[in-house]
């Protein structure tokens, strides 16, 4: 019989939260919304700093055109994204 320590438990316990194919299949899918989202929130936070000038704007513009495109290249993908539990 084999006894089981806290280390052993808490191993086994981080094994199980461990990310399954599926979730690590639908994260990469969705990665370039991900970072067209991050792209248009730096933007605007860049436009909180300063007053907003043509450059700024166009830039906002820019990130929320390629966040719309991202969305729109998701979802049209043949196969469909898994779903993350």
């Amino acid at each position: 019989m084999k006894i089981l320590t806290p280390d052993h438990a808490m191993a086994a316990d981080l094994a199980a939260q461990e990310p399954t194919a599926a979730d690590l299949a639908a994260i990469d899918a969705e990665m370039p919304v991900l970072v067209a989202e991050v792209e248009l929130l730096d933007a605007q936070i860049a436009a909180l700093d300063t007053p907003l000038t043509e450059v700024t704007a166009r830039r906002i513009r820019r990130a929320r055109r390629k966040l719309l495109a991202a969305r729109l290249a998701l979802a049209n993908q043949s196969e469909p994204v898994p779903e993350v539990a």
